[in-house]
């Protein structure tokens, strides 16, 4: 009996076929090498412990990885919002307790300045100089607009 060439190449063909399709279907592995690497292969080495892909299956919708993408860059940009709002949160608060000391110092000057002690401040020189009436209700005005530029709140008097 004497094969067609034509049988003898489809089923030369067909082993070939089955052959390649067992290989695609191989199983795939993931583990962590010594290095602390993630490594990929279809044998994995003694005393690793592998887990098991199956590199066959494909995405069910063809979008989903541009989905996951997209996703993935709004969470980034929404982190990235958090941490700018923290930010300017942390910075407003310290503004805020700055302009607040800034205001106490203000008030203790204008308290100190209108008592009858000797007020007095130091000269380049290092020496003490007192002031004077007059000098004592310009600092009281100077210390009073700042506290206005400030917004300062007004306490009650008791």
């Amino acid at each position: 009996m004497k094969l067609h060439p034509a049988f003898i190449f489809a089923a030369g063909f067909g082993a070939f076929l089955a052959l390649a399709s067992t290989t695609s279907h191989a199983i795939l592995y993931k583990w962590i090498d010594d290095n602390g690497r993630v490594v990929y292969g279809d044998q994995p080495p003694p005393g690793a412990k592998p887990e098991k892909l199956n590199a066959s299956l494909g995405p069910a919708d063809p979008n989903a990885v541009r989905d996951m993408a997209t996703k993935d860059a709004e969470i980034k940009k929404r982190q990235q919002q958090r941490a700018d709002e923290a930010s300017k949160t942390a910075k407003d608060d310290f503004d805020g307790k700055k302009k607040l000391d800034q205001c106490v110092q203000a008030r203790g000057r204008i308290k100190t300045l209108r008592n009858d002690a000797a007020v007095y401040r130091y000269n380049e020189k290092g020496e003490k100089v007192f002031y004077e009436a007059a000098d004592r209700e310009r600092a009281v005005a100077d210390n009073q607009k700042l506290m206005r530029d400030l917004n300062c709140p007004v306490l009650p008097t008791t």
